[in-house]
């Protein structure tokens, strides 16, 4: 949460929830890797799962924070189903620009500039990707019907590393706009210097 401009307490309580993204994932790795496990299978594969949603929740969200107002009318209208696409629509409604745009960073053509940003192509978490992958993860938070098809936790076991890896790719490097804040924001995992997430701030130009 170090960066080279003056104290921003909306960025660096942003940068806390990608902090805490990171954490998660962590925890993603612990289970999956098999490292560590809550017993057996199916609780380990749940436990996952639920770090999936979560991490999900934080990057819906994260955009919002500068607006207490705006944050709590979009989390009371979904809080009562927790449904993708209603969360995904309430979002958008709330502030069009919320979803992470992911970037590589190359190096620059541009004179006096070291890097520009590239856009990442298709391997990333997508709204889609988010919407599929937050109604498989909320499976989870359920008994299975014993007359219905069951949980497929091959399934599960098999999608978790690849989902953690579109995770990833979304936010390594990101661009952010928060809601009623001017400029965007350009945010880092981690850096060379420590593992830290790092923020920068890109204002328009003054006419």
């Amino acid at each position: 949460m170090q960066t080279n401009t003056p104290p921003d307490p909306d960025i660096e309580k942003y940068c806390g929830l990608m902090e805490e993204v990171k954490l998660r994932l962590a925890v993603v790795d612990y289970f999956s890797s098999g490292q560590g496990h809550a017993l057996y299978q199916p609780p380990t594969i749940e436990s996952a799962c639920l770090q999936f949603r979560k991490i999900l929740e934080l990057i819906a969200f994260g955009s919002l924070v500068a607006n207490a107002e705006a944050y709590t009318a979009v989390y009371s209208k979904v809080s009562k189903g927790w449904h993708a696409a209603e969360l995904l629509k309430e979002l958008e409604r709330a502030h069009p620009q919320f979803y992470p745009v992911p970037v590589i960073e190359v190096p620059s053509d541009v004179p006096g500039t070291i890097l520009q940003h590239k856009k990442r192509e298709d391997d990333y978490l997508t709204k889609d990707d988010f919407s599929e992958i937050y109604g498989r993860c909320g499976v989870m938070a359920h008994a299975a019907n014993p007359y219905g098809k069951g949980i497929d936790y091959a399934y599960y076991q098999k999608m978790v590393p690849a989902w953690r890896t579109q995770v990833v790719n979304l936010l390594n490097n990101h661009e952010l706009h928060l809601l009623n804040r001017p400029g965007m924001y350009v945010i880092h995992m981690k850096e060379v210097r420590d593992d830290r997430v790092h923020w920068y701030k890109f204002q328009p130009p003054s006419k």
